[in-house]
């Protein structure tokens, strides 16, 4: 017996994978000069609930790419731009890297038809991944503007 009960959860929980996967491979024309300190990308997702709906972001220092979707429909979109130099350096600029450390995550909701809230982001130095970091009250504010800002970014079917 699969230890995933719903083929929606299976398709959601593949998708989780698949997106951490492609979000580690390192750009071998990635200059190694970069501050320690310095974002190189930044993903957001929401997967989960009865159906299987999920909304992916990913955001680089000049693209981004969301996709969404509802897995029990098979319904899938995808939209990509470019971005200005400007508008990466606005959606990073609240972000304190030191303070990412202190972040909290919280156990999936997934397994009870939730939705699980996924940020990602990566320096040159770390990783940093959070999974229903809204739990933690404290020191979610950095994230909640943050997820506001990429949100504001999409075409208006995204949000």
């Amino acid at each position: 017996m699969s230890a995933i009960k719903y083929s929606g959860l299976k398709i959601s929980s593949i998708l989780i994978l698949l997106l951490i996967f492609i979000s580690c491979n390192r750009k071998e024309s990635e200059p190694v000069s970069r501050a320690a300190n310095e974002i190189i990308s930044i993903s957001y997702s929401e997967i989960g609930g009865p159906l299987g709906n999920y909304i992916i972001i990913k955001v680089t220092e000049d693209s981004i790419h969301a996709e969404q979707g509802v897995t029990k429909n098979k319904t899938h979109q995808e939209w990509k731009s470019a971005i200005s130099p400007q508008t990466w350096k606005k959606l990073t600029a609240n972000i304190d890297v030191k303070a990412l450390d202190r972040i909290k995550s919280s156990p999936s909701q997934q397994s009870v038809d939730g939705f699980d809230e996924t940020f990602q982001i990566r320096t040159p130095k770390k990783y940093h991944a959070y999974v229903n970091a809204f739990v933690d009250t404290a020191h979610y504010g950095q994230l909640k503007k943050l997820k506001d800002q990429m949100r504001a970014l999409l075409p208006t079917e995204y949000n």
